[in-house]
């Protein structure tokens, strides 16, 4: 496995939270450059003439993985890629909020069969950027999990891959739910996003265990949201959670996030 990046650089990422594309400061700007550069050199290079497909997720939710999918396509299509966003998460999807874009119709409505809705027709074209294309989730599903791991979903990435450098799917979280597992056996790579002061040690390595066990390309993973100055918000989880269903229960004595534990020893 390839660790992407380890840079510090690279964690000023989250410091302009809710800014997209060209309204990122300077040093932001500059780290998702980097970590844009970082994702060349760990892909292999194709002579099929078709793109690249990378998915972003996460151990837990809130770790900054839909902003990071949205600013990372920006900055790929900004050095003249063209370039795909695809929402995959279609039991809490968040980019069309986070864009200002009408969710419906969308990527389910598609997979669903919808024959009023064609494939065109989910395709925003130019945001952000002339280059940045964006499919949102569409009509949330009662079977997410089915139609994100369905020939269906397969058959249309690999054809956008035709048409697209870069497509980036922006996934549910992998503890949560198994949607990111099924989408990496048909992905070139996946990036896990891990939050300063709030993922837990113990959930990235379960992240990454599941992963793995599938033999999954994980190209590495942005720690993301720690502020230089040292000022930053410290976020505790709570004792339990919901999302998609799915709950977490952490014990009073439970494991502190990963960035106040020690490294394991080998």
């Amino acid at each position: 496995m390839n660790i992407l990046e380890k840079d510090r650089s690279i964690r000023d990422l989250d410091r302009s939270k809710q800014k997209l594309g060209d309204e990122l400061d300077f040093a932001a700007k500059e780290s998702y450059n980097l970590l844009k550069t970082n994702i060349e050199f760990s892909l292999t290079k194709k002579t099929d003439g078709v793109g690249f497909v990378i998915g972003i997720t996460s151990s837990c939710p809130q770790e900054g993985k839909s902003y990071t999918s949205i600013n990372l396509a920006y900055s790929i299509a900004s050095d003249g890629n063209k370039v795909l966003l695809v929402d995959g998460d279609m039991r809490r999807p968040s980019v069309a909020k986070s864009l200002e874009l009408d969710q419906i119709p969308g990527l389910a409505n598609v997979l669903a069969g919808n024959d009023e809705v064609k494939e065109g027709d989910i395709i925003h074209k130019g945001v952000l950027h002339e280059n940045l294309d964006v499919i949102l989730s569409g009509t949330i599903p009662p079977n997410a999990s089915k139609l994100i791991r369905s020939d269906e979903f397969k058959a249309l990435i690999e054809n956008y891959k035709k048409s697209y450098d870069y497509v980036i799917l922006d996934l549910p979280p992998v503890n949560s739910v198994s949607d990111p597992i099924g989408v990496s056996q048909f992905i070139d790579g996946l990036i896990i996003v891990i939050k300063h002061d709030y993922t837990r040690r113990r959930d990235a390595l379960e992240a990454i265990r599941q992963l793995k066990y599938v033999n999954a390309n994980v190209i590495g993973f942005i720690y993301n949201g720690y502020s230089r100055s040292g000022a930053y918000y410290y976020k505790k989880h709570r004792k339990n959670y919901r999302y998609y269903n799915s709950e977490y229960y952490y014990q009073k004595n439970d494991e502190a996030p990963a960035s106040e534990q020690k490294e394991e020893t080998k």
